[in-house]
């Protein structure tokens, strides 16, 4: 088959090298923009050394980005770590058209921070599927889905490149194989079943005190290490990070006071137990060891 890549990043960049290990005929790369001033897209680094065609459209709405793509004769485009929306007719462009990554068990956790969200919200377990997209939001039929459990500690750095990203790139390989067999299923995904949930952004990831321990817990590894749990320590912004906790060890002290600094950690009343604290990061400044910033006493509201 001929091959489209469409994607960016370490991940978009492990998919290719997986293909290409293959021997796969990839006739071209599509990645995002340059950001100026910013780090070179490894995707894009990658395919140019490979002697890749590379693409970087600004939009996918241009009659002049379908039309060269449809010159490239593909069969499948590979969608690897795809953040834009892209046109249906765009999608139907090679031959049997294209199939995306998403890190979530569809239908539920459709959006851009699925796998910030199943933590945050103290699941058990999540997974990803590759689906053939359509004109809606992660909504299109499911080719091929894998689990992976969320451990009590886990964070989405870690639930993300410890096993949403190495089986993301094995399932690529697996769901390339069905569709060139003719064996890649298309199981709708019924509309209104599962959830959506938005961005994971700074107001998503603010802390509330008041919660009890084991939400603060996993809001905070849910956002380690982006976008970050926020708190104020009087008017100075702090995102924390490195987080557990104890049940049961809850104090008489304020939610939200630190009470201890134990090895550089801060360990921080709550409701119900104690969340400890492993690091802290100033606005414009590197992370350090909560116990450089915190003492006993402070308040983080």
């Amino acid at each position: 088959m001929r091959l489209i890549v469409h994607g960016q990043q370490a991940f978009g960049k492990a998919v290719l090298e997986g293909l290409l290990s293959r021997s796969e005929d990839v006739v071209a790369v599509y990645c995002a923009p340059d950001v100026v001033g910013g780090r070179p897209d490894p995707l894009k680094q990658y395919a140019a050394e490979a002697g890749i065609t590379v693409r970087q459209p600004v939009s996918y709405k241009d009659p002049a980005v379908q039309k060269e793509m449809a010159e490239l004769s593909a069969d499948l485009c590979v969608m690897a770590y795809v953040t834009l929306m892209i046109p249906e007719e765009v999608l139907n462009t090679p031959s049997v058209g294209s199939i995306q990554y998403h890190p979530s068990l569809l239908p539920m956790h459709k959006g851009p921070s699925s796998i910030n969200w199943p933590i945050i919200f103290g699941e058990l377990k999540t997974g990803l599927s590759i689906f053939w997209p359509d004109k809606g939001l992660d909504t299109g039929p499911i080719l091929l889905q894998k689990e992976c459990p969320i451990g009590p500690d886990d964070t989405l750095g870690s639930l993300y490149f410890d096993q949403l990203f190495p089986m993301g790139v094995v399932a690529m390989m697996e769901a390339v194989d069905l569709v060139r067999d003719g064996k890649a299923p298309k199981v709708p995904q019924q509309s209104g079943e599962g959830t959506y949930e938005g961005w994971c952004r700074r107001e998503e990831a603010k802390i509330d005190w008041s919660r009890p321990y084991q939400d603060l817990h996993n809001l905070i590894r849910g956002c380690d290490p982006q976008p970050g749990a926020s708190a104020q320590l009087n008017e100075n912004n702090l995102k924390l990070f490195g987080s557990s906790y104890n049940p049961g060890g809850a104090v008489n002290d304020e939610p939200g006071t630190i009470i201890e600094i134990i090895d550089g950690a801060a360990l921080v009343s709550t409701v119900g137990g104690t969340v400890k604290i492993s690091r802290v990061q100033q606005p414009g400044e590197k992370k350090v060891a909560a116990g450089d910033i915190l003492k006993i006493g402070d308040v983080l509201s």
